[in-house]
C-alpha cells in the first residue's frame, strides 16, 4: 500500500479518534488550521476546473471533510466545556472577532451562520437537485445524438464509447452531488446546535464547576464559542461555496477566473457607460472625489481593454490568413486520406434528403442504428457504420448502396407515395407507378396517399418509403455480411469471446488456427446466412477439428453440423416440419466421384454437360416447391453438401442446401421431390 493510500486511511482513523478521545489544545490548533487549508484548496480547485467531471471525487471528498469538521466540533466542544480552553487558534479567533464585546462578536458570528445556512447551503442544495434531475432527463437525447453522429460517420466507435461513458459519469456525478449536498445542509444545522450547546452548558458549567461570576462566564465561554464557531464555519462556507461553483459550472475553454474576466469584460465600451453613470453620481451628496476616482478607473480600464481586444482580433485575422495560405499551398489534400474507403455507403438524390434530415422529420439515421443492432443479434457480427450522404449525380428520387466502394444495389423512392405490393391478384382499380420491390423483387406500385386505404382493402401490402429503403439496406447487408467481416472485425469478436472463455480461445488461436483462417470459416457461414453469434459452439468445434486440418471449407462444414439446432430452426416450419428436395443415389454418387483432392484444397471437377443437367433438375424441383408454397431446401449427404452449393450457388441463389447432419433428429422431413438426371 502506497503512502498516499495510507495517509487517507490514517485520516479517517483520526476522525474516529477525535470523536472518542480528548485531544490536547496544540493538536486541536494543528487540525483546525489543516481543516481551513483543505477547504481553501478545495474551493481553489473548483474555481480552476473546466468541467465538473475534472473534480469527480468531490462528492466523496465533501463527505470526508464534513465528517472531519464535525469531529473537530466534538473535540473543541469537549475541551471548551471541560477545560474552558480549545487551543490557541480558537482563542485568537474569539478575541479578534469579539474585540472586547462578546455580544457584538456573537451577533457577527450569528449573521455569518445565517448567511451560510440560508443563502449558500440552501442554494447549493437546490442547484444540485435540479442539476441531477435535468442530467438524468437529458441522457436519452444525448445517447440518440451520439448514435446519430456515429451512424453518420462523424465520430468513430471509440469516440462514441468515450462520449457515452462521459454521459454516464455526469449522471453519476450529479446524482452523487444531489446526495452529498444534504451533508452540507446537515453540517450547517449541526454547527448551530453545537454553538447553542456551548453557550448554554458553558454558562452552567462556568458558574457551577469553575466558580466564575456571570460576567466572567459570558466573557470566557461566549468568546470561546464564537472562536470555535468561526474556525468551523469559515471552512464550511468555503466548502458550501465550492459545492455551488462545481454544480453550476458549465463546460468552457478555461477556468472560472478566465471565464469571469473574459466574459464580464467582453464589451469594453460598456465600461465607459458605467464610468459616466458613476461620475454623475458625484453631483449628488455622495463624495465627488470618490465617484470621480472610481469613474476614472473604469474609463481607463475600458480604454486598455478595448485596445487589447482590437489587437487580439488583428492577430486572429492574421493567423487565419496564414492558415488559409498554408492550406492553399498544401492543396490538393493529402493523397493518403483519399485512399480511405467506407465499408458501407448509402447515397441518395436531392429529392430524398427529407428522409435523412431530422429537421424535416426524417428518421433514416435512427432506422440505420436499429438495423445495425438487429443484424448484430441476427448474424452475430458488428456491422460497420453506414455512411449516409446525398449525391447530386444521382437522379432526384434515386438511391444506391455501396459495399467497400462498389455499387451493389440501387432503387427509387417517391416520398409522397406508398409502395403497394401485389397479393398475387392484380386489382385494376389500384392505379400507380409500376415498379419492383427492391429487397425481394416482388411486383409493386407506387400509389398516392388517398389510394392507400383502398389498396389495403384489396389485399395489397402497403409500406412507406423509409420502411422500403430500411428493408432493402437490411437485406443487402445480410447478403454481403461475409465481405464486411475482415480480420480486424474477427479479432474484435475473438477478444470479446476471450473475456468469457479465455481457455477456449487460447486452445484455438494462435497455435492451431490464425485469425485469417478463423475469419474465413466465419465468412463461409455468413455467406449462407448462418449466424455466428454462438461463437462458443463454433470455437468448440474449431478446437476439436482445428488440430487435424486447417482446410477452412471443411472446418466450416463441421461448424454447420455443430449448429444443427440453430440451422434447423431457421428453415423448419412452425410445426417443426420441413419439405425437402433430395438427390437421387445416382446423382450423389456422380458428384462424389468427381471431387478431386489437391494440395491446394478439394474441388468439384464435373463435366459442364452433367452439371447443367443437375442444375436444371434442381431448378425444376425448386420451381415446383415454390408453386406449392414451400421454401426450396435441397438435402444431401455431408460429404458433398459444399460442392453442391458451389455448383448451384451462382444460378439458384434462393435454394438452401443442407446436409443430413445439419438437421435435428426430431425434425419431421417430408419429400417434395427427387433430383434425377437421365
Amino acid at each position: 500500500m502506497s503512502a498516499r493510500d495510507l495517509s487517507v486511511l490514517l485520516g479517517v482513523i483520526l476522525i474516529i479518534i477525535m470523536l472518542v478521545i480528548p485531544l490536547p489544545g496544540w493538536l486541536l490548533s494543528i487540525l483546525i488550521l489543516t481543516n481551513i487549508s483543505l477547504a481553501l484548496i478545495v474551493i481553489l480547485v473548483t474555481m480552476n476546473t473546466q468541467e465538473a467531471l475534472d473534480f469527480a471525487i468531490f462528492p466523496s471528498l465533501l463527505l470526508l471533510l464534513t465528517l472531519f469538521r464535525l469531529g473537530l466540533n466534538v473535540s473543541t466542544t469537549r475541551s471548551i466545556l471541560s477545560e474552558a480552553d480549545a487551543g490557541n487558534v480558537v482563542d485568537t479567533f474569539g478575541d479578534f472577532v469579539t474585540g472586547g464585546n462578546p455580544f457584538v462578536g456573537f451577533v457577527v458570528f450569528l449573521i455569518l451562520v445565517i448567511i451560510q445556512f440560508i443563502v449558500i447551503t440552501k442554494g447549493a442544495e437546490r442547484v444540485s437537485e435540479v442539476s441531477a434531475r435535468f442530467t438524468l432527463d437529458a441522457m436519452p437525447g444525448k445517447q440518440m445524438s451520439i448514435d446519430a453522429d456515429l451512424n453518420a460517420g462523424m465520430i468513430t466507435e471509440q469516440q462514441a464509447k468515450d462520449r457515452r461513458e462521459k454521459i454516464e459519469n455526469e449522471a453519476d456525478f450529479y446524482g452523487a452531488m444531489d446526495g452529498a449536498s444534504k451533508f452540507v445542509k446537515g453540517d450547517a444545522i449541526a454547527g448551530i446546535v453545537i454553538v447553542l450547546v456551548n453557550i448554554i452548558f458553558g454558562f452552567i458549567i462556568g458558574m457551577t464547576q469553575f466558580g466564575l461570576t456571570a460576567g466572567e462566564t459570558v466573557d470566557v465561554f461566549l468568546r470561546l464559542t464564537v472562536g470555535d464557531g468561526l474556525v468551523s464555519q469559515i471552512p464550511a462556507i468555503l466548502i458550501a461555496t465550492a459545492t455551488g461553483i462545481i454544480v453550476t459550472r458549465v463546460a468552457a475553454e478555461g477556468n472560472l477566473s478566465h471565464d469571469v474576466t473574459g466574459q464580464l469584460f467582453r464589451y469594453p465600451k460598456l465600461l465607459y457607460v458605467a464610468a459616466g453613470t458613476i461620475f454623475l453620481l458625484g453631483f449628488t451628496p455622495i463624495h465627488f472625489m470618490l465617484t470621480t476616482l472610481i469613474a476614472a478607473i473604469l474609463g481607463v480600464g475600458g480604454f486598455y481593454l478595448d485596445r487589447a481586444q482590437e489587437k487580439q482580433q488583428a492577430q486572429e485575422e492574421e493567423s487565419s490568413l496564414e492558415e488559409t495560405e498554408q492550406q492553399e499551398v498544401q492543396t490538393p489534400d493529402n493523397v493518403v486520406d483519399l485512399l480511405n474507403m467506407d465499408p458501407i455507403e448509402f447515397e441518395f438524390g436531392y429529392a430524398l434528403i427529407p428522409i435523412a434530415d431530422a429537421n424535416q422529420g426524417g428518421d433514416l439515421l435512427d432506422r440505420v442504428v436499429m438495423i445495425r443492432r438487429q443484424l448484430a443479434l441476427e448474424l452475430g457480427v458488428v456491422i460497420p457504420v453506414v455512411r449516409i450522404r446525398d449525391n447530386i449525380q444521382l437522379n432526384p428520387n434515386e438511391y444506391q448502396l455501396k459495399i467497400k466502394g462498389n455499387e451493389v444495389a440501387k432503387g427509387e423512392l417517391y416520398l409522397n407515395h406508398y409502395l403497394a405490393m401485389s397479393p398475387g391478384m392484380e386489382d385494376e382499380t389500384i392505379e400507380g407507378i409500376d415498379t419492383v420491390e427492391p429487397a425481394f423483387g416482388l411486383p409493386a406500385k407506387w400509389i398516392t396517399e388517398d389510394m392507400k386505404d383502398e389498396a389495403e382493402l384489396s389485399g395489397y401490402t402497403v409500406v412507406d418509403p423509409p420502411s422500403v429503403v430500411s428493408t432493402h439496406i437490411t437485406e443487402i447487408i445480410k447478403k454481403y455480411a461475409n465481405q464486411l467481416l475482415g480480420r480486424e472485425e474477427t479479432q474484435q469478436l475473438i477478444d470479446h469471446l476471450k473475456q468469457s472463455y479465455p481457455t477456449l480461445v487460447e486452445e484455438v488461436t494462435p497455435e492451431h488456427l490464425s485469425v485469417g483462417e478463423i475469419q474465413k470459416v466465419l465468412a463461409k457461414l455468413l455467406e449462407e446466412q448462418v449466424s455466428v453469434r454462438n461463437l462458443p459452439i463454433i470455437f468448440e468445434t474449431l478446437a476439436d477439428y482445428g488440430k487435424m486440418t486447417n482446410d477452412t471449407d471443411l472446418l466450416a462444414e463441421y461448424c454447420r453440423q455443430s449448429l444443427s439446432v440453430q440451422i434447423t430452426k431457421m428453415y423448419a416450419s412452425p410445426d417443426y416440419k420441413m419439405k425437402v428436395i433430395t438427390l437421387s443415389p445416382q446423382v450423389e454418387k456422380q458428384i462424389a466421384e468427381h471431387i478431386q483432392q489437391t494440395e491446394h484444397g478439394n474441388f468439384l471437377s464435373m463435366d459442364p454437360e452433367t452439371q447443367q443437367k443437375v442444375i436444371e433438375s434442381i431448378h425444376n424441383q425448386a420451381s415446383q416447391a415454390f408453386m406449392d408454397d414451400a421454401s426450396p431446401v435441397l438435402l444431401c449427404s455431408p460429404a458433398i453438401r459444399r460442392y453442391v452449393k458451389q455448383m448451384i450457388g451462382r444460378y439458384l441463389t434462393d435454394v438452401v442446401v443442407l446436409s443430413y447432419n445439419e438437421l435435428e433428429p426430431d425434425l419431421e422431413v417430408e419429400s417434395a421431390g427427387v433430383v434425377n438426371i437421365a
